[in-house]
């Protein structure tokens, strides 16, 4: 795939700061921050996102009078990289957000091709509330004589999130869940493995009359923005997730996430119960084990 080069200086955004994310969601997020940070600041940035499922026409559109900010998934930005109307040569900021599942396979390749496209010279910044030992190798690869800063625990969840494990059969887990939606009061985040599960819950939810929603990766991008935007403002109370939901997702109001079923690896279960007791809050999680999972 041949990309803008960096000696060409082709298209007029010259950029200063390029921040990566796994998802969509989480690009609109990171972008809506950096213009309620910058609010009051003597020269607000520019920001634009990158993302897939909109007119590229559009985003290239607002880049070429120039920016300051793009916050992009990787497939998208190479698309636009593709069309050799961004400017990266002035590049001072590369940052990856969740930066573990980013250095991930899945995206080395795509993040490999970035890379050829900034300066050599530039500061690199990876973000992540886990960092496995495998990533911080890996990372060590991409940044010369990196620094560690660390606020609290990578490897254990903050005080402030209740934790509790109920061990029971799999089919006793569908009556427990409505028990314990029944028994508590505030917004709630179900994770589920699949995507057929979550929209089998989410109706099965609906039917037990429960206000609820269902977020996964088979939606369509409009879709899963509208999803996320009506949990925030408060229209389901029940928000029926697969790890789509699991990593970055502000969305304060969570006070319950409910584990149906176990996830993958340590790490997707911090993300996950990170949905709760945001910014100080407290919040309460529940993991439903059944025989199974045990080992897990």
């Amino acid at each position: 795939m041949e990309l803008w080069s960096k000696s060409k200086g082709e298209g007029k955004a010259k950029i200063k700061v390029l921040v990566l994310t796994p998802s969509r969601e989480l690009t609109l997020q990171v972008s809506e921050s950096f213009n309620t940070f910058s609010e009051f600041l003597p020269k607000k940035p520019k920001v634009v996102s990158i993302i897939g499922g909109e007119s590229i026409g559009d985003q290239l559109y607002s880049i070429q009078p120039g920016c300051d900010i793009v916050v992009a998934t990787t497939v998208r930005l190479l698309d636009v990289l593709s069309k050799k109307q961004m400017n990266l040569s002035h590049l001072d900021f590369f940052i990856l957000d969740e930066a573990d599942k980013m250095l991930d396979l899945g995206f080395a390749e795509e993040l490999e091709l970035i890379l050829k496209a900034i300066p050599d010279k530039r500061q690199n910044l990876l973000f992540s509330a886990t960092i496995p030992g495998n990533i911080v190798k890996l990372s060590n690869s991409y940044m010369n004589n990196p620094e560690r800063i660390a606020v609290g625990s990578t490897s254990t969840p903050g005080k402030n999130i209740k934790q509790e494990v109920v061990h029971l059969k799999e089919q006793e887990k569908n009556p427990r869940l409505l028990d314990e939606l029944n028994a508590r009061k505030g917004s709630v985040i179900i994770f589920m493995k699949t995507k057929f599960g979550t929209e089998k819950m989410a109706k099965k939810l609906i039917a037990e009359g429960h206000s609820a929603v269902a977020i996964h990766g088979d939606l369509q991008h409009r879709k899963r923005e509208l999803v996320i935007k009506a949990f925030r403002n408060k229209k389901y109370r029940v928000l029926v997730a697969t790890d789509v939901a699991a990593r970055g997702l502000d969305i304060p109001h969570i006070e319950h996430v409910i584990n149906h079923d176990v996830p993958q690896c340590p790490e997707d279960y911090l993300h996950r119960i990170g949905r709760t007791a945001r910014a100080g809050a407290e919040g309460e999680a529940i993991c439903f084990v059944s025989g199974e999972d045990r080992r897990k």
